[in-house]
């Protein structure tokens, strides 16, 4: 298509007083966003938690790992659920383009943090897409052969567990029309959070279009306990912050 075509789809053309006072109008609306996204965080923040009874078994690249072993010395733990059927020779192609898409992790390690991808394929098929993806500075570890992602409803069988997806069951998804529940491989995004004395806990759990705009390490921490940690949270007494520019 020619850029200068007149007939192009195009916004509407309008003078520059009109188009101040409508983005104007929009920046009301943005602002009230932001601060309704701020307002779910703290609520986040303030949810309970529940232990996790189960002990799971991970393949990673020096053996086996248990799920507090995948904190690496941190409180808190990230887990990108993505999807890799173990029949499959390659990963999903969306969890591949979220994977892609993330910034610079590192302040989440500065916040005690630690981010993860977990995946059902055995360990050497993850490998060599993660070879092949240039994902070498991520870690990457197989669920193969444990319950994990079926408690935590990233694998949808009814042979093996009763399926669940976001929360409702077949019967529920029905009621709100929300057609047939999915089968197999979905993605997600899991919270942990460890006490120091040996004790895991599941924190939050997110699925379909809830895990889209984590892609940086800011909207990764707000889903944590934590948050971001910075003075200006509305966060529990007692929760770890520090001055936001300082």
């Amino acid at each position: 298509m020619n850029k200068t075509d007149s007939a192009a789809a195009h916004p509407a053309i309008v003078t520059s007083e009109e188009w101040l006072n409508l983005r104007k109008k929009l920046l009301a609306e943005e602002k009230e966003f932001t601060r309704r996204r701020d307002r779910l965080s703290a609520e986040r923040r303030r949810l309970p938690m529940v232990r996790v009874e189960k002990e799971y078994a991970f393949d990673a690249p020096a053996g086996k790992k248990n799920l507090l072993d995948l904190f690496e010395g941190a409180r808190q733990l990230l887990v990108y659920h993505f999807m890799f059927d173990p029949k499959w020779d390659e990963g999903c192609s969306g969890c591949t383009g979220f994977v892609d898409a993330l910034g610079d992790l590192s302040l989440l390690g500065e916040r005690d943090t630690a981010f993860v991808l977990i995946s059902r394929a055995p360990l050497a098929k993850l490998q060599a897409y993660q070879e092949r993806r240039g994902w070498g500075h991520r870690t990457w570890v197989s669920s193969y052969g444990s319950d994990f992602n079926y408690d935590f409803h990233v694998t949808l069988d009814e042979s093996v567990a009763p399926v669940v997806y976001n929360y409702r069951d077949e019967a529920e998804r029905k009621a709100r029309g929300e057609g047939h529940t999915p089968e197999g491989e979905s993605h997600g995004l899991s919270v942990f959070f460890q006490t120091g004395d040996g004790d895991v806990f599941h924190t939050y759990s997110t699925f379909a279009r809830g895990v889209e705009s984590a892609t940086d390490a800011y909207s990764l921490l707000d889903m944590t306990p934590y948050g971001r940690q910075e003075d200006w949270e509305d966060s529990p007494a007692g929760w770890p912050q520090r001055p936001t520019y300082g």
